[in-house]
């Protein structure tokens, strides 16, 4: 028997003020460049990747290049610090470096080829009280920046201090301080924004005025940091990069298992080597979840319906059209529009 799939602003109320998982799905939406395999695949297929660097991928069984780039990254530093010659290891750390810039470079958009869809965006999220962007891309962030403008008395918050540092009394920030409704954000797998440095200090990067992206690539030229995000690999691997990131843990260990009583998963396909951010939140009071599908996948929704009773439980479950109006980029329809 065929799920129905229904119009967002038919469940709307239902999911407003709980928690939204956005999947990379959300991110195609917004740009095609986002549609690739990976970004390990993306550099091998359009030339970047230089021998040694092929070499350090097959050695140690991973597409992830954030993992690569710190490993390379630590044996350069400590042969350094140690006074070993060693050129090999820190080219190698630079090769991994400039692919990783170059794939960026050529699939992530500038801000101003997403900027039209960013008070759509900002309108979808600031009727949810948690967003947990699986997406390394900057599309969040430039929601919330784009809130800064927005005097409707809503403020995102991402739990990171003036300084940089993230501030693990994250609960706190619930708290209403000069607004009226907050929305936190935290991303389980990272973001091309955060970082850490030698002594594994982690941190968001600031843009004092023009382009956030290029300061990002600009602070991974300086070898002071490398990227925090999680981008490829099995479960177990992305389960081991988590463990081994404050700030992924502390997501992984307080965030996802707080209380919460609906889910909305947007443009996320339920793959198994992420469905263990599903099953951490288990036991949190979840009573319905919302699926987005896109252009009317039964397929989907069996799949999706048989993964969330798997995986939370007896919960019930509503499925809605991704590109309905008034979800993610799509603006509402004009009735809709009128009622606000």
């Amino acid at each position: 028997m065929p799920h129905p799939i229904v119009q967002w602003a038919q469940i709307a109320a239902n999911y407003r003020r709980g928690t939204i998982l956005l999947g990379n799905g959300a991110s195609i939406a917004v740009s095609r460049r986002f549609d690739y395999r990976s970004l390990q695949a993306h550099a091998q297929q359009n030339g970047l990747l230089a021998d040694d660097v092929n070499d350090l991928f097959t050695f140690f069984e991973t597409f992830d290049f954030e993992l690569i780039l710190r490993l390379v990254w630590q044996a350069s530093n400590v042969n350094r610090s140690l006074r070993i010659p060693d050129d090999r290891t820190h080219q190698a750390y630079l090769n991994v470096r400039e692919c990783l810039i170059h794939a960026v470079r050529e699939v992530h958009p500038d801000y101003e080829q997403v900027s039209d869809h960013l008070p759509c965006m900002y309108q979808f999220l600031r009727s949810f009280d948690t967003v947990l962007s699986l997406n390394y891309d900057l599309l969040v962030y430039w929601t919330m920046t784009y809130g800064l403008d927005v005097q409707d008395g809503h403020q995102f918050k991402d739990c990171f201090r003036r300084n940089g540092a993230f501030d693990d009394a994250w609960q706190r920030f619930r708290e209403l301080f000069r607004e009226r409704t907050n929305t936190l954000v935290f991303y389980p797998h990272g973001s091309l924004a955060l970082c850490r440095n030698l002594v594994e200090q982690e941190s968001k990067i600031h843009s004092a005025g023009g382009s956030l992206l290029e300061a990002i690539l600009r602070e991974w030229r300086s070898e002071r940091v490398v990227p925090l995000f999680v981008s490829e690999g099995t479960m177990q691997q992305k389960v081991s990069s988590i463990q081994n990131s404050y700030y992924l843990s502390t997501v992984y260990r307080e965030v996802l298992t707080s209380q919460r009583i609906t889910l909305t998963l947007y443009g996320w396909g339920l793959g198994e080597h992420d469905r263990h951010l599903l099953r951490r939140m288990r036991g949190t009071g979840i009573q319905r979840v919302a699926v987005s599908v896109f252009r009317g996948d039964q397929a989907y929704c069996n799949y999706a319906y048989q993964a969330v009773q798997d995986d939370l439980g007896r919960v019930h479950v509503d499925f809605f059209n991704s590109e309905s109006p008034g979800c993610w980029i799509y603006p509402p329809a004009p009735e809709l529009g009128q009622l606000r």
